[in-house]
């Protein structure tokens, strides 16, 4: 029990670090180029409308 719970945990810590390095690196990118704000602007809208319909099938 307690080997699954630190798995648990290391893989949680591991997430959490891979997301923040992609989250910064996605920033500086942003930041330094401004069309590159409006395609991710608009790829997120995209794949938000994508999962809204995803969880309206489901329901």
């Amino acid at each position: 029990m307690n080997r699954q719970l630190m798995d648990i945990a290391k893989g949680a810590a591991i997430g959490m670090a891979a997301g923040m390095a992609v989250g910064y690196v996605g920033k500086k990118a942003a930041d330094d180029n401004p069309r590159f704000r409006k395609k991710a602007n608009r790829v997120y809208k995209t794949l938000a409308a994508m999962v809204d319909t995803a969880q309206y099938i489901f329901k």
